[in-house]
């Protein structure tokens, strides 16, 4: 299994249309569609989680492609450092 990051999301993206993108590749496992704690409103990107061969596919191929007039950004997830940007 393998975790991408999608950036660059317009903001009206839903679940079922990421879903729908990236199952042309494979099966997506879970779409974890990021929003603003205290707002509650989309903050543009999303991790995905699909098998290896399919993520692969998924990056090669809609890295830099357009999806609601916005050039998204794909590639393997990075995991997390232990440091939270601003906080002292």
């Amino acid at each position: 299994m393998k975790k991408l990051y999608v950036g660059n999301l317009p903001y009206s993206a839903t679940e079922a249309e990421l879903r729908e993108l990236f199952s042309q590749f494979g099966d997506v496992h879970a779409v974890n569609l990021i929003s603003d704690r205290e707002t509650g409103r989309p903050r543009g990107f999303c991790f995905i989680e699909m098998d290896e061969p399919a993520a692969e596919a998924a990056v090669s191929s809609l890295d830099g492609q357009d999806f609601g007039g916005r050039n998204l950004r794909v590639n393997e997830a990075r995991e997390r450092s232990g440091e939270r940007r601003g906080s002292w």
